[in-house]
């Protein structure tokens, strides 16, 4: 649209190179831009078996295919793998999802863990210690051994970084399977007794209702 000359800038026909601040007037075809819309966040309890992505090359189903289109663009900041459930904060505001993204925010994320084992003391202590795996280092997670029940046990896990299926690879170094993976929170934020929904009609309505826009 720059190139074919229909971007201007305080009435002068802008160049690919053109500086613009939030005081200048911007038009494109002689209408000025929109006011960008006030950020938001909702608090999304996303069910097992939704993928994390606005498209899935094998066609599975999404997190976002199951929202209400009148929520407009909606990015995830981070991302549940296809099997893990919980709570996923939901945004209108790239700028916004970077922030809570970043290993300086340093936000604790927490999970109720369900595994296949009897976790030791020594095996809880080496994640607390931090791992290395494959030549990657994983931080000290918090992990403390909930209940056990038959050959499973449930535990609760709290870690400040976001690395790709961190938990599970955790657990699996010290011989525990994970069979159930639930995010509780987020930094402040709590799942609570927010329902899961994958219809897309009560979707958006929950997400509302369990949390008012974030400036």
């Amino acid at each position: 649209m720059i190139e074919a000359g229909r971007v201007a800038v305080n009435g002068k026909i802008a160049g690919v190179a053109t500086n613009v601040t939030p005081r200048d007037r911007v038009t494109v075809d002689g209408t000025p831009l929109p006011a960008p819309e006030a950020a938001r966040m909702w608090l999304y309890h996303k069910p097992a078996g939704l993928v994390t992505t606005e498209r899935d090359e094998k066609g599975r189903e999404t997190v976002f295919g199951a929202l209400r289109p009148t929520l407009g663009r909606v990015l995830s900041v981070g991302r549940l793998d296809l099997t893990s459930e919980g709570l996923l904060l939901l945004t209108n505001d790239g700028d916004l999802k970077r922030r809570l993204e970043l290993p300086e925010t340093g936000w604790l994320r927490r999970y109720r863990v369900r595994v296949n084992g009897h976790p030791s003391e020594a095996a809880l202590e080496t994640l607390r210690a931090g791992i290395e795996i494959e030549g990657e280092r994983f931080a000290p997670m918090q992990v403390t051994l909930d209940r056990e029940i038959g050959a499973n046990a449930w535990l609760t896990v709290g870690l400040r970084e976001g690395r790709n299926r961190e938990v599970r690879r955790a657990m699996e170094a010290v011989d525990l399977r994970v069979g159930r993976l639930i995010r509780t929170s987020y930094g402040p934020f709590q799942l609570g007794k927010l329902a899961a929904r994958s219809e897309e009609r009560r979707v958006g309505k929950e997400c509302r209702s369990r949390w008012s826009p974030y400036h």
